[in-house]
């Protein structure tokens, strides 16, 4: 197959490895230079163009078998989620509509579930985002939802939680920097994913997800965070993080979801065998990887 990869780096990068090792030949677009040779070393044709920009996407032929677009916003605020996730996904579904892929798989976030009460969330249960981020992604899923009914653009949509894996785990890098804290009771659950686990979701949706489908990927255990906390204080014996109120939590904090996202149909309906099934097995594989490199 002719792949494209959308927002080639922490995800895309080594999709692509794994594309070309599995024989396809995949092209990686992002919207700098900066990371060209990285993507020429691995056997990558790099792409240069900004999604947010039509006129870069008209520039570039859209003769790919599959499309994957793992963009993120680099962490940018309001005005970035919509350019990046929302007039992204449209100029894309424009440039791609004259000639479109087999399948197009968009990696979005479980942060557009809502859920405040610990309960377990599906697929099928509510999306309505209290987040001004969230709402722009849950918009950005229901454009190409509605191109896959209207106009059978071939969206497949996977709903990814906290990806954590080398040089990444926000909480699990904030304690090894004693500097994480543990608010209120730490009762807030957990949920994530180890990137390799997504890079295998998405190759398994662009073999054998549905058109029009959304799919949770996660792993099979969501954590209260107090006992994530408690498992690296045993794991690496030191002490447990300091547990502070909860008023003095960031506002983000503060406002953050609480739900336990579940995903029993990625597991069913394709067959996907997660690697790191949990985030002990994860966690574990990356604590020996530090260790091992010093």
């Amino acid at each position: 197959m002719r792949v494209l990869i959308i927002g080639c780096g922490y995800v895309g990068l080594p999709l692509g490895v794994e594309l070309i090792r599995q024989g396809h030949a995949v092209s990686g677009l992002r919207r700098s230079a900066a990371g060209a040779a990285l993507l020429q070393q691995a056997g990558i044709a790099p792409l240069l163009a900004d999604i947010t920009r039509r006129g870069d996407l008209a520039k570039l032929p859209p003769a790919f078998d599959w499309v994957v677009n793992t963009t993120s916003s680099g962490k940018g605020g309001l005005a970035e989620y919509q350019e990046v996730y929302f007039e992204g996904a449209r100029n894309l579904l424009q440039w791609l509509a004259p000639s479109p892929p087999q399948k197009f798989v968009h990696t979005g976030s479980t942060s557009v579930y809502g859920q405040t009460d610990a309960s377990q969330v599906k697929e099928s249960s509510p999306a309505e985002p209290a987040s001004e981020t969230g709402r722009i992604l849950a918009a950005a899923e229901k454009l190409l939802l509605d191109a896959a009914r209207e106009k059978h653009f071939p969206a497949v949509l996977l709903r990814v939680a906290g990806i954590y894996g080398p040089g990444r785990g926000h909480l699990f890098l904030q304690y090894l920097r004693d500097e994480a804290r543990i608010f209120g009771r730490g009762d807030q659950w957990l949920n994530m994913v180890h990137r390799d686990d997504v890079i295998g979701c998405i190759l398994a949706a662009l073999k054998s997800g549905r058109v029009g489908e959304i799919y949770n990927v996660v792993d099979d255990e969501p954590v209260p965070q107090i006992h994530f906390f408690r498992w690296l204080s045993e794991t690496l014996g030191k002490n447990m993080p300091p547990f502070v109120p909860e008023s003095a939590a960031p506002a983000a904090k503060r406002g953050a979801t609480n739900k336990k996202v579940l995903n029993r149909k990625i597991r069913m309906e394709l067959g996907y065998p997660f690697r790191y099934p949990t985030f002990r097995q994860g966690y574990t594989a990356e604590i020996q990887r530090l260790q091992e490199s010093g």
